[in-house]
């Protein structure tokens, strides 16, 4: 067991290449499982779509026991945003006709993704892509969690109720047009439950929306901590730190 438990540890936790290769390993399949997701939740709730649900959840409940076996404190795991989006992801793969309404929300598991520092020091590491683009990559992803995470709980919570809410398509286009402010009015959500909803998709949607547009539109800096102040960003030819005056040694990405 103690084995085991060391193995796991290396595989998620170490730096050696057998661990680095596991992880991107990890990577694929939570990209791939997203797709899934995104792409049957369209589809009427058929034979092999939960045949693969089941799948799914097997892998990513076998994922989520394999990380608690190597934390230190398993309890306090659960105080974590990211363990219970893996814990909902989980119970709506495992039983996919009870929540069917809300099989958007398994698109929470990307926050699990991109809040793994190892994950993210590598991609640092291997992709030049990454580097430049990091903010952005991370701003876009936290947009489309966001809108596919509010559709499911718009069509879970309206689809039995209100009319204009008969398919996952029209709760991402009410959605969509909430958030964008755009607002035509051929779909509302009646009721204070629903217009608190509506609040909630305009003002977290706007925000998201508008950090995307700052990161795209800011000028490109450079990750690198000062040593004296700590400063993460800078100018690309940046050979003093802005904000202490230290003297900077930038690697140049010219080469990658």
């Amino acid at each position: 067991m103690a084995t085991l438990t060391a193995t796991i540890h290396d595989l998620y936790e170490g730096e050696t290449r057998r661990a680095h290769r596991f992880r991107y390993a990890l990577l694929v399949f939570d990209v791939a499982t997203i797709a899934f997701v995104m792409v049957t939740s369209f589809l009427p709730l058929m034979p092999w779509i939960i045949a693969c649900d089941l799948v799914l959840g097997v892998c990513v409940l076998l994922d989520f026991a394999a990380r608690l076996s190597i934390s230190r404190a398993p309890a306090r795991e659960f105080l974590h945003l990211s363990t219970w989006t893996d814990v909902i992801a989980i119970a709506s793969f495992l039983a996919p006709v009870v929540v069917e309404g809300i099989g958007f929300l398994r698109i929470l598991r990307t926050l699990r993704l991109l809040r793994t520092y190892h994950l993210l020091e590598r991609l640092r590491k291997d992709s030049k892509l990454f580097r430049r683009n990091e903010d952005v990559i991370l701003a876009a992803t936290n947009l489309v969690v966001f809108v596919f995470t509010m559709t499911g709980i718009v069509y879970a919570t309206q689809h039995n109720t209100n009319p204009a809410i008969q398919t996952p398509i029209d709760a991402l286009y009410f959605t969509v047009t909430s958030l964008t402010t755009t607002g035509y009015g051929d779909i509302t959500l009646p009721g204070p439950t629903g217009r608190l909803l509506s609040v909630f998709v305009m003002i977290c949607g706007v925000t998201l929306f508008f950090r995307l547009a700052q990161v795209v539109f800011r000028p490109y800096k450079v990750r690198f901590p000062c040593d004296a102040c700590g400063l993460q960003r800078h100018e690309p030819d940046a050979v003093h730190c802005k904000a202490c005056g230290n003297l900077m040694k930038i690697p140049d990405e010219g080469d990658d």
